[in-house]
Formats: structure tokens, sequence, C-alpha cells
């Protein structure tokens, strides 16, 4: 019986029934608002409503599986898998973005300039993508690094401006958004830097010549890139980092106690801005795989968003870099898929209402807690053995 109350007050638990919750929330939603579901009402009464109901939702949730993971309607396996390719494609920079977000997290400092850290790599990603020459592999190369370079100078100029002026981050990266962004749009727009040549309409880049491009994993199969295997050697990186390096022990004990680190010799203010510049990095990786891992020109909202969702990533994935894994391939499954449940008539903002619901589970412990009737962290066994077993110690 112990066993299971320490399972059940795991955060894994915790983040799967939040999961379970933000589902539901989103099944009331399509239920709510299915066409099928009034008419069933008006014509046949609670009955008939109620199974219009559950096939509204059937149906919603088998579109969100058939584009997301494995297409049973396809004629051959290499079709049927190909939503699952897409899900490690749109998961990827998710990932990434998770990864950078969540090491902020955990230094104690709340990075929500994401999208304009990952703008300002994907600036000079496409500055040396389009404009520079160089072998096949080694161009693709200089354009990630420098994405990643570019990333972690705009984070580091956060960690500097707090250590020294003790400006809140918050603001800080706010306000740096609008700067990478508009910045970015200014270069797009200037035919003498980023523009394209014979741009017409809505101002784009050059696309990346073809040497900078991510390869294709299944040229000519499927879309997933090198980017997808850029996302796990982040994860690696972020596992090794705060759980194996010296410099992660630092990031650690400045985000439990800033001030035990200082007086422990740790100077608070230069982790500041290595912990900016580090995120920063991993959004970095992000941005390399928005601007690398196409084609085709982009405009100025090439970003897609990843910066913010990369926060309800790092929230859902609990700090570990397997939870932000998952949880980042569960949101490419929701980008992935949502325009398959949009085919057949569900409205794509519940998606939407979804990952708001899980965010608003997981930012909410106490409250999942209460309706699952969970066990608090704080009364497991384990703990109180651990617990006593320190006492014991202070005390002798």
């Amino acid at each position: 019986m112990s066993v299971l109350k320490e399972i059940l007050s795991t955060s894994a638990t915790r983040a799967f029934l939040s999961i379970l919750m933000g589902f539901l929330v989103g099944a009331i939603f399509m239920m709510v608002s299915g066409e099928e579901v009034g008419e069933a009402l008006d014509s046949g009464g609670l009955g008939d409503a109620f199974a219009a109901a559950l096939m509204t939702v059937a149906d919603g949730y088998g579109a969100l599986f058939r584009g997301s993971i494995f297409n049973t309607r396809a004629d051959d396996l290499a079709t049927a898998i190909r939503p699952l390719t897409e899900t490690l494609r749109l998961g990827a920079p998710l990932i990434a973005a998770g990864l950078g977000i969540s090491l902020g997290f955990r230094v104690g400092l709340f990075n929500i300039g994401g999208n304009g850290q990952m703008v300002f790599g994907i600036l000079w990603a496409t500055w040396v993508s389009t404009r520079m020459e160089l072998p096949i592999v080694l161009h693709m190369l200089a354009a990630v690094v420098v994405a990643i370079l570019g990333a972690a100078l705009w984070g580091a100029l956060v960690g500097f401006l707090k250590a020294q002026t003790g400006a809140h981050e918050v603001i800080l990266t706010i306000m740096l958004n609008y700067v990478s962004i508009y910045l970015f749009t200014w270069f797009i727009r200037n035919p003498n830097l980023l523009q394209q040549v014979e741009a017409g309409g809505t101002p784009k880049s050059d696309a990346p010549a073809v040497t900078a491009q991510l390869p294709q994993l299944f040229p000519g199969t499927y879309s997933l890139h090198l980017g997808f295997i850029l996302a796990i050697l982040a994860a690696i990186t972020y596992w090794w980092l705060m759980e194996r390096s010296a410099i992660g022990y630092r990031f650690r004990m400045v985000g439990h106690n800033p001030h035990a680190a200082r007086t422990a010799g740790i100077s608070v203010e230069r982790t500041y801005v290595y912990a900016m510049a580090v995120s920063a990095a991993f959004l970095g990786v992000a941005g390399a795989n928005q601007a690398l891992g196409t084609q085709v020109p982009y405009t100025e909202t090439v970003h897609a968003g990843i910066g913010f969702d990369g926060i309800t990533v790092a929230l859902l994935g609990g700090g570990s870099a397997v939870g932000i894994f998952f949880a980042g391939l569960l949101f490419g499954a929701f980008k992935a898929g949502g325009p398959q449940m949009q085919v057949i008539g569900v409205s794509p903002e519940v998606l939407g209402i979804v990952q708001g619901a899980i965010v608003l589970f997981i930012a909410a412990p106490p409250l999942v807690r209460a309706l699952f009737r969970l066990p608090s962290l704080s009364s497991t066994p384990a703990l109180d053995r651990f617990r006593a077993r320190f006492q014991r110690k202070g005390a002798s």
C-alpha cells in the first residue's frame, strides 16, 4: 500500500492525470459545440443526444490519432505512419524550446522571451543560409551554430541586465521579444538585407540554400529532417548539464536558494548571465529547426509561437529531460493532428482548450490532488524515512 501511495504522489502521476483532465475538458467542449448533438436533442431527446455526443468525441479524437500517430485508413504502411513522422518533426522545436524554458525555471528565472531569442537566432541563421556560400555540410553546421550563438547572446543580455541593474527578467524578456521580432521584420522588408529578391505581397526572406538546409532523414518519403536528431541531442545535453555537470549544480543551487548559494561562494550574478545564455541557446536549436528545416521562403511568423508553447512543454515536462521530450511530442501531435480534426468539422480551437486545460491542472497540483484524492508528496513513507534519518544525523 505504501508503494502505491508513493507512486500516486509523484509528479509523473499528476502530469498524466492533468493530460487526462485536459482531454476530458476538450471532450466536453466538443459535445457542447457539435451540431449533431443539437440536432439529435431536438429530434430524438436526451438519449439520442448523448449517443451523438459520444460519437462526436470519438470521431474528434479518432481524427487526432489518425493525423498524429497512425492513419488507419491509409492504403499502405508508409502512408499510415506518415502522421507519426509529422509529430516528430513538429515536436522537435517544441522539445528544444521546452528544455530552454525549463532550464530557466530551475535557476529561478522565468524566461518568457523564447520567441525573441528564437527569432534572433533565426535572423543570423537566415543570413548565413541565404547570403553565404559554403560547402554542403559546413554550410549547415555554420547556420546551426550561429542560430545557437545568436540566441545565446540575446539571452545573455537579459542575464547581464538582471545581474547589473536588478531588472526583472519577465519585463526584460517581454520587451526584447518585440525588439527581436521587429528587427527580423525590418531585415526581411529590406531588399539589401534578407528580403526575397522577387518578393511580392507579404515580405519574405529567401529560402535557405540547399547546402544549409537540414537534410531529410527519409528523402522523398517523409518531411522528417535532422532537426529531430538535434532535439534528441539537446535533451541529452540538458540532462548531462543539469544532472552531471558542475555548472548545472550551481544552476540548481541558485534556483533553490540564491542567498545560500552566495554564502557558499557562488557568484549569483554571473550564474544568471550563464543560465540565461544557456537557456536561450536551447531556443536557438529550435530556431535553427524552423529556419533550416524548410525549403521555401518564410515570413516573420516563422517562429510559430514556439517560444510561448515551450513554457507549456516545460511545465508539463516537470523539469526533466525525459518529461520535456515526451511533452514536446504530445504538443507536436496536437499540431500534426489538428488539421485532420478540422477536416471532419471539429473546431481547431478545441485543441487550444485542451492545451490550456492541461496547463491549468499542471500549474495547480493541489487541485489535481483534491480531484483524485492523491496523497501529498510531503507524507510519503520514503520521504518520512529520509527526514527521520536526516534528523537523527543532525541530533548526533
